[in-house]
């Protein structure tokens, strides 16, 4: 059973564009594997090893991401003022104030304010309006959101 990957259409663009960078550095990497070659005896070549394994990253992310552009499904932003996949939720706790774009896994960056929907404030957001107050489960304890825009 493949599994399905829900992304926005603005993650399918960062994907695609970082699977052509990556495809670009295959030559870049096979040039070093072939002047490591050149060093001579390959067990004790420290130049060969790390083009290899850098090859390898590379290769593996490269799947990664065509596994994830095959199996996409484009999410949609929900419903007008209820938090769902694609929706930028504001929330308030006393003085301070949060914005995060809730995202499927495959996108999640919380430095960058894109939470999974899966993750414990994503799953505490899902289906909330504006106006509503939630209560968000994190290592440090229990700490009390309203939901100031949708």
């Amino acid at each position: 059973m493949k599994k399905s990957y829900q992304i926005t259409a603005e993650g399918k663009k960062e994907l695609e564009k970082e699977l052509e960078q990556l495809k670009g550095r295959r030559g870049d990497i096979a040039d070093k594997i072939a002047e490591a070659r050149d060093y001579g005896d390959l067990s004790e070549n420290a130049e060969y090893d790390a083009a290899r394994e850098e090859q390898g990253v590379v290769e593996t992310r490269i799947a990664d991401i065509e596994d994830i552009l095959q199996n996409a499904e484009i999410i949609a932003t929900g419903k007008k003022g209820m938090v769902g996949l694609g929706s930028v939720v504001e929330l308030k706790t006393g003085s301070k104030t949060a914005t995060y774009t809730v995202v499927g896994p495959v996108e999640a960056d919380p430095l960058q304010g894109r939470i999974s929907n899966e993750s414990p404030i994503g799953q505490a957001l899902m289906g909330k309006k504006v106006g509503e107050t939630v209560v968000i489960k994190t290592p440090k304890g229990e700490t009390e959101y309203e939901v100031v825009s949708v």
